[in-house]
């Protein structure tokens, strides 16, 4: 297919010279693989440590054919599930990812013009950018017929730039005048969007602080579990009379079955699982406010956030500009010159902002005057001639009747003019610093005697006079400074972080309301040092940085990390993406280039800066109340260590079965654990999560388990039960059953509190649950309950009390102590034990 297209001398490549180029692997392609493989996330999430312990002690039940002491096992398949389904969708955004839309592009081959592929341009092939093409690859402009690009995707400024002969053009920016004619540098994966791509496309798993928590309570637990299990079934064998008469007679089923009940109670299963399916439901919370959550952990780490970076342009401002207004200077011989009458007039400045404004193909800027002076009934005026902008000249010009105007950039036209105009340049410095964009409009009376050579060949005439400045801005997000506040107020120290000058960007931040009464210290970036540990002192003190590069957007990440700080980082171009990939939480905006969206953890879909405080809210919900259940979980976590190792060295049989623990399990730390979780909860996340939760777990868990020894020491001597019988050891482990059940309930008092509202009903609810369940014939016969009566009954109802009077001083004891290490250690950050909402 051909088109017309300038004429050029150039002719391009020829067919062979194309053959040869793809051939050995020279054309634009680029491997689209991610880091991880399906096999690979398959394998991460089966064969984890967590699987390994309850599979394995599942397996073991069901060899023994106690199928019902088995049913803890369901929990692995849900677990497992959606950890493959969170990360097969990370894999799936990331093998979508690319920089570079898909389009024909046209090329010049053997003197002719054709259209190829993106994969199909070669290196050393005349490409021609076209407006609205994204470039497809680098290149070096040979012609150029005013090409401009837009290449905030790449570098973060928001300026459009225009293209000299030589100019490099880099993959991934966008034409948006004019037309070149430029010969392919790099191609594929050598290309600077491809680069960019290559290195955000690394795969990064989130890291979670509740997660490595659970995960060190499992590694510590592996350590008792295995000898544990073997010394369990060793003691509980020898209840039963020994390996032979175990064999003999079968009994070494219910050794086995005694052995993994009190594995089984070790491993805090249901809060992997629980911590799995709060992440998700806070996801789908949040996606029904526009907020789309790619990996289900960074909810938890927007609890954690104390440092935010933001991209100015997408972010603070919409990265559109807005024409504010035009002012009328009040220069000696402009207005007060009776030949310059017209030219003072502020309507005739207009019309002529209007007709220069007016280009075939405007920039931004250009566009943004005429949509707002269209909206003020301006129309076209009639122009002899004109002179396009040009990068090179940074100003143009038109003749029309009443002379010739020219508008461009003021320190540019003044340095041109005659006379001393200083006064001219500090109300321009005045507006910069406000934020504003400002362009000077200078005029010289009377029209050139041929129009058509002074386009051909333009000249600055130094006779002209200033006459007007034009006022524009970047649009501020309506919500921007409210959102900032927020921050401001949640503690979150915010920074902007942009490629425009920083005078701009820090007039913008003051404009906002970045650092509130304070005045913002904005800095540029070039002159920020490449250490890291003097880059992290210098941003103690800075609010702002300007002309930032992509590499230094992700060593300013780098630096914050050294200090210790949780950083988040918006952003919607390809340059923000690598700072994104590197953040503790990468946040993009709904409009950013497919390359940040697809390596930020969360994604603003409406592009909407006031979501953020919902999305950290509710990170801060999950922690906080994901902290106050693992308190729960841990507790049978102690117990079940402590009564294990208790019954092996006192060689007793096991005082409950695994379905006994499946049973309290589920109504005194399941079911209300993931009520609890979804309850509205802002505290914000406090380091120390482990620490809190050990201490408040280990009083219950220690009142709990000598509650439960002592009443299996004791109660067969008290009750006349001989625990080698069957009925009678079934007694007492019902009877056990009822005092865990029993301070189950009283620790899920505790870690719901306050209970003056619905939580009180919540753990009542639960409580009355358990007991109506002994007296259902099928749960009762399914989770072997029985209901005490007469003789066993009073022996329950002491062995009740004796263990509640054991709870409370184990209690009593473990806060005192706790107390008295904390005064010996001052400096110790304690943060209470469970957190209340």
């Amino acid at each position: 297919m051909s088109l017309s297209f300038p004429d050029t001398s150039h002719t391009g490549l020829t067919a062979a010279d194309v053959a040869a180029r793809l051939e050995d692997g020279r054309a634009n392609t680029v491997k689209t693989s991610t880091s991880r493989s399906v096999a690979d996330i398959v394998r991460a999430n089966v064969f984890t440590l967590f699987n390994g312990i309850i599979l394995a002690a599942m397996v073991l039940v069901l060899i023994t054919g106690s199928w019902k002491d088995a049913v803890f096992g369901l929990v692995i398949l849900l677990n497992t599930g959606i950890g493959i389904v969170t990360e097969l969708r990370a894999k799936r955004t990331l093998d979508k990812l690319s920089i570079l839309v898909a389009a024909n592009y046209m090329v010049r081959r053997d003197g002719a013009d054709v259209e190829v592929s993106h994969d199909g341009i070669v290196l050393d092939d005349l490409l021609w950018i076209r407006s609205g093409d994204q470039v497809p690859a680098d290149a070096e402009v040979l012609e150029t017929y005013g090409l401009e690009l837009d290449e905030s995707m790449l570098t973060g400024e928001s300026r459009t730039v225009r293209k000299d002969v030589g100019d490099p053009v880099y993959s991934g920016s966008t034409a948006v005048s004019g037309l070149a004619l430029a010969r392919v540098s790099a191609v594929g994966e050598h290309g600077y969007a491809a680069r960019l791509t290559a290195q955000a496309k690394v795969y990064k798993k989130t890291v979670s602080d509740l997660n490595k928590g659970i995960n060190t309570i499992l590694k510590f637990m592996t350590f008792l579990v295995v000898p544990l299990c073997v010394l369990l079934i060793v003691s509980q064998i020898h209840t039963v009379g020994g390996w032979s008469e175990a064999i003999a007679t079968g009994e070494w089923r219910s050794a086995v079955v005694s052995a993994v009940a009190g594995v089984v109670g070790m491993i805090p299963e249901g809060l992997v699982l629980l911590t799995s399916l709060n992440f998700a439901i806070a996801a789908m919370r949040l996606a029904r406010k526009n907020t789309l959550v790619q990996e289900l952990e960074s909810v938890e780490t927007l609890a954690r956030v104390d440092c935010l970076n933001l991209d100015k342009t997408g972010t603070v401002t919409d990265g559109g500009i807005a024409f504010d207004r035009i002012v009328m200077l009040d220069e000696p011989g402009a207005a007060g010159r009776q030949d310059a009458s017209a030219a003072g007039d502020e309507r005739a400045a207009t019309q002529a902002l209007y007709d220069l404004s007016n280009e075939e193909q405007p920039n931004g800027t250009g566009t943004a005057v005429l949509a707002a002076l269209n909206a003020q009934g301006y129309a076209p005026g009639p122009v002899a001639a004109r002179v396009p902008f040009s990068s090179a000249r940074k100003w143009s010009a038109i003749v029309t009747a009443e002379g010739v105007w020219t508008m461009g950039a003021p320190e540019v036209i003044i340095s041109a003019l005659d006379g001393d105009h200083t006064a001219v340049l500090d109300q321009v410095n005045a507006y910069a610093n406000q934020g504003e964009r400002v362009l000077l409009v200078a005029h010289r009376p009377g029209a050139p005697a041929d129009p058509s050579g002074f386009a051909d060949e333009p000249a600055f005439d130094p006779a002209s006079t200033p006459i007007a400045l034009v006022l524009c801005s970047e649009h501020i997000r309506d919500d921007a400074e409210r959102t900032l506040a927020w921050f401001r107020e949640q503690g979150v120290r915010c920074r902007i972080i942009s490629g425009d000058n920083p005078v701009t960007v820090g007039a913008i931040a003051a404009k906002v309301r970045l650092t509130g009464e304070r005045e913002p210290v904005a800095r540029d970036a070039r002159t920020l040092p490449k250490n890291t540990a003097e880059l992290a002192r210098v941003l103690k003190d800075v609010d702002v940085l300007g002309r930032v590069l992509p590499d230094q957007k992700k060593a300013i990440v780098q630096a914050l990390h050294a200090t210790d700080h949780v950083v988040a980082m918006t952003g919607d171009g390809v340059n923000d993406a690598l700072a994104i990939k590197e953040a503790d939480l990468g946040i993009a905006m709904g409009n950013a280039a497919p390359a940040t969206k697809a390596v930020a953890q969360v994604v603003l879909v409406d592009s909407k800066f006031s979501h953020l405080p919902d999305v950290v809210a509710r990170g801060r919900q999950v922690m906080a109340n994901m902290e106050r259940v693992a308190s729960l979980f841990l507790v049978k976590t102690v117990y079940s260590a402590l009564i294990s190792l208790g019954v092996v060295l006192t060689a007793i049989p096991f005082p409950y079965l695994p379905r006994h623990i499946t049973y309290i399990g589920g109504l005194t730390i399941g079911a209300p654990a993931f009520i609890l979780a979804l309850a509205p909860n802002t505290r914000r996340y406090i380091p120390g999560f482990l620490k809190r939760v050990v201490r408040f777990a280990l009083p219950g868990g220690m009142g709990i388990a000598l509650s439960v020894l002592i009443a299996s020491w004791a109660l067969p001597g008290i009750m006349g039960w001989n625990v080698e019988r069957d009925g009678d050891l079934a007694s007492l482990r019902a009877t056990c059953a009822i005092i865990v059940f029993v301070l189950g309930v009283l620790v899920l008092a505790r870690v719901a509190q306050p209970l003056d509202s619905w939580r009180g009903i919540l753990v009542a609810g639960f409580a009355a649950a358990g007991v109506i369940g002994m007296f259902i014939p099928f749960v009762a016969n399914f989770f072997a309950l029985e209901v005490p009566t007469g003789r066993v009954l009073a022996g329950t109802g002491v062995a009740l009390l004796l263990s509640a009077a054991i709870f409370v001083l184990c209690h009593i004891i473990i806060e005192a102590v706790a107390r008295i290490v904390s005064r010996n250690n001052p400096t110790r950050q304690s943060g209470g034990n469970v957190p209340v909402s």
